[in-house]
């Protein structure tokens, strides 16, 4: 045993379970602590004035250097020799902590890039986007309050219910999408899944002494199944040609075109960069998406449509703001302006992905291929699909012809697709 250093800790072995432990040969009772997960942690081991043994973690490894939380620990056992007790103190705060505090620091550590989500990486921003509006909306102003040790999963469940019945509702920010943040059993059921996946954070990370949102049953949202039919998809191509004489922004007309005719998330439509999409290929490589990186078929209709866009300002986006080095968010406005035209209703961005794979599964392609075409499948079995069965290559092709022929009035057999 040496003195604790970066060197060493790299080096300490992570054990198959329990944890292990690398102590400071200068420092009595300063360490480092490592678990079968990779976590390490400095840990500070003393004797309090009962002569009780304590031990309290001071940070994580890699969050701290060893000379910083060397400091803490000298002032720590300073704390000791005067009648203190770091570990009963910690141990009062946390029995006191509050969701409100809880959700404070999630949101803080989270945006630093200090708490890692899936596989084992730091959260991602579109995420804790999602999850700062359930925090602000709905969790905060129900149980905001309430004290960790004290919550029940009644308690919980019932914060659930309340969301349900659209008690948390209220106006949008100016530059949202209008009208009412709403409740439902899909809102309620995803804050519910924030709360559990903080909670559980905050457990790991020793803020709090439970997760009770462990056990809470989630309401089941009902499923999302409204899509264009054939003479909707039609009498929206009709709208953008109104549209665009009245002078609706063309970003926003080419990105809705676009979302039809590929099945793409907005956030992958929007964010799409121009270095991303392999036209000879018949590709579009996305380096990050909500089920991490993908390699997406394209068909040559949604090909035509990306490569005529212009350049603006030197940007590498297909859809970039007009004003702003950022992409295009005015797309929700748009849909929203060619379905008043069109007469359509209940129309979202989602509709439009569903009615992509709607289309293909009327046209017969299989469920495996669809997930493919959507990029719900494993990310190697889209890869191996799009680089190696020509297969899907027709499927995204066929798919995207059709509805491009809807859109521009091309296509007289009428599609079987449910209103």
């Amino acid at each position: 045993m040496g003195k604790l250093t970066k060197t060493a800790i790299d080096a300490l072995a992570i054990p198959a379970k329990g944890q292990a432990f690398l102590w400071d040969s200068e420092l009595r009772g300063f360490g480092v602590r490592v678990i079968p997960s990779g976590l390490k942690a400095f840990v500070l081991q003393y004797r309090n004035e009962e002569g009780r043994s304590r031990r309290i973690v001071i940070g994580r490894y890699g969050v701290l250097t060893v000379e910083q939380a060397r400091k803490q620990a000298i002032l720590k056992l300073a704390a000791v020799v005067g009648g203190a007790d770091p570990a009963e103190e910690r141990a009062q705060s946390r029995a006191a902590i509050t969701i409100r505090e809880v959700c404070n620091w999630y949101l803080e550590n989270a945006e630093a890039g200090m708490i890692l989500g899936r596989k084992h990486r730091p959260i991602k921003a579109s995420t804790l986007a999602m999850d700062r509006s359930r925090i602000e909306t709905h969790i905060v102003p129900l149980i905001g309050t309430r004290q960790v040790r004290a919550l029940r999963i009644a308690d919980i469940e019932k914060m659930q219910m309340d969301i349900v019945a659209g008690k948390t509702a209220k106006p949008r920010k100016e530059g949202g999408r209008g009208g009412k943040a709403a409740g439902g059993p899909g809102v309620a059921g995803r804050a519910v899944s924030t709360l559990q996946s903080l909670l559980s954070h905050a457990l790991r990370y020793d803020i709090v002494e439970n997760n009770p949102a462990a056990g809470v049953r989630k309401i089941a949202g009902k499923p999302r199944t409204r899509r264009l039919n054939a003479t909707e998809i039609r009498g929206l191509g009709e709208a953008m040609e109104i549209a665009e004489r009245n002078g609706e922004n063309p970003t926003g007309l080419a990105a809705v075109r676009a979302l039809l005719l590929t099945g793409y998330r907005i956030s992958e439509v929007i964010g799409m960069e121009r270095s991303w999409l392999h036209a000879d290929r018949g590709y579009v490589h996305f380096p990050d998406t909500k089920t991490d990186g993908q390699v997406r078929p394209i068909g040559q209709a949604a090909i035509q449509l990306l490569e005529s866009l212009p350049k603006k300002r030197g940007l590498s986006l297909f859809f970039p703001s007009d004003f702003v080095d950022r992409p295009y968010s005015g797309v929700p406005e748009t849909l929203r302006a060619l379905c008043a035209i069109a007469g359509i209703k209940g129309v979202t961005p989602h509709v439009l992905r569903h009615t992509f794979g709607s289309v293909a599964g009327d046209m017969g392609f299989s469920e495996l291929t669809i997930k493919a075409l959507l990029g719900h499948g494993a990310r190697g079995s889209t890869q191996n699909y799009v680089h190696i069965d020509e297969a899907l290559r027709l499927a995204v092709e066929r798919v995207s012809t059709k509805i491009e022929n809807l859109l521009n009035g091309r296509e007289s057999t009428i599609l079987r697709l449910a209103a």
